[in-house]
């Protein structure tokens, strides 16, 4: 298994699904297995899991500055 091929597969359902979003929020780790289909060890599941919420907290960062900076552009 590729685990950075699996972090971005389920970074992108975060960010297009909200019922998953919400199912990875209440409970990581069994949305994670729920994805890739097989039951692992958690402290497998939870590097996923780091992986997945480090990514999705710093593109939701990456947007909301964008949005704070574009309150001060001048038209």
């Amino acid at each position: 298994m590729d685990i950075k091929e699996k972090i971005e597969e389920i970074v992108a359902k975060v960010k297009s699904d909200p019922d998953f979003a919400n199912d990875f929020k209440a409970n990581p780790i069994k949305a994670v297995e729920k994805v890739l289909g097989v039951d692992l060890p958690d402290d497998v599941i939870g590097k996923v899991v780091d992986g997945v919420k480090s990514k999705v907290s710093f593109d939701g960062i990456a947007d909301k500055v964008g949005g704070i900076l574009d309150m001060f552009k001048k038209d």
